[in-house]
């Protein structure tokens, strides 16, 4: 059995106060002021301790599927680092960026989410992998029963508008990889930020959807089975993406730090059991308590659309 552990939107907020100098005069003003009016209530840092140690302790693999951040700080990519480096010690990691992780064009010629978590982008398939701004994306890691993917959505954005694009270049690689021997004889998992599936109108969709996603579902189209694994939206779903041969499980994971009343919401991650015949035997969200500080299984609602 290969166990795999999902988190989403973390947000990590920097430990020290916010140098202004960083965040008047672009985008990053409106993100702190929602920070100041809503996530710093909501996002608890010791939330998401428990989740991270809770999830290292029962995966084997734990994937985080972006907006690691919250401004795109180095502040915030320092606390980040430590955090995930933590976990990596008793279970491998593979991360995808976020838009807020890509908050801003500088932050992407730089190329920070890198610098900062290459170390969990060693790709088992590099012949496939393009250096992107983003990082190297798709990354490939062939582990047992299961084919982790790992495709980078994140681009900057203008103010109030948070959409992604995978774009040509990684999918066509990903048709590669799908066609590889080695991945064909494993269950594909796909990690990816924003939602594959998404029913809501084309401007909704441009606004802070995947604009690209009926190619990145006409590119998985020949699938028989496999999981592909988002965030973005900051609440627990699932939905069936039907395929050429079959289904994928299509399933969201909510924010790994929110308080909320709603458990469909609150801090938890996702736990998916793989057999040693690459059949997905469990699909299960594991939940928050603040009354105990202990998580619990949860059954994640299940919708025709996932957005």
């Amino acid at each position: 059995m290969f166990r795999i552990a999902h988190l989403s939107d973390p947000h990590i907020l920097s430990p020290a106060a916010v140098d202004w100098r960083k965040i008047l005069f672009n985008k990053r003003i409106t993100g702190y002021a929602n920070l100041i009016l809503r996530r710093g209530r909501v996002y608890r840092r010791e939330y998401l301790r428990a989740v991270l140690e809770a999830a290292a302790a029962c995966a084997d693999h734990v994937v985080v599927t972006g907006d690691i951040t919250n401004l795109g700080l180095e502040s915030e990519y320092d606390e980040a680092q430590m955090l995930i480096d933590s976990i990596s010690r008793r279970a491998e990691v593979t991360v995808v960026p976020g838009n807020h992780d890509i908050y801003l064009a500088s932050i992407l010629r730089e190329r920070r989410f890198p610098q900062y978590f290459d170390k969990f982008l060693v790709s088992d398939l590099p012949e496939y992998v393009i250096q992107l701004p983003a990082g190297p994306y798709p990354c490939v890691k062939l582990r047992g029963p299961a084919a982790i993917i790992a495709l980078s959505s994140a681009v900057p954005r203008p103010p109030f508008v948070s959409s992604g694009n995978v774009g040509e270049l990684q999918l066509a690689a990903l048709r590669k990889i799908l066609a590889d021997s080695e991945v064909k004889r494993r269950t594909p998992i796909i990690l990816i930020h924003h939602p594959p599936v998404d029913q809501r109108f084309r401007l909704a969709q441009l606004r802070d959807g995947l604009v690209d996603a009926a190619s990145l579902r006409r590119t998985l189209a020949p699938l028989s089975c496999g999981l592909v694994l988002f965030g973005h939206l900051h609440t627990r779903v699932q939905c069936k993406l039907a395929t050429s041969s079959g289904a994928l499980d299509v399933v969201c994971a909510s924010g790994a730090a929110l308080d909320h009343p709603d458990p469909a919401i609150r801090a938890g991650f996702n736990l998916y059991e793989i057999d040693s015949d690459g059949a997905i035997a469990t699909v299960q969200a594991h939940v928050l308590d603040p009354l105990d500080n202990a998580l619990h299984p949860m059954t994640i609602a299940e919708r025709s659309g996932c957005a």
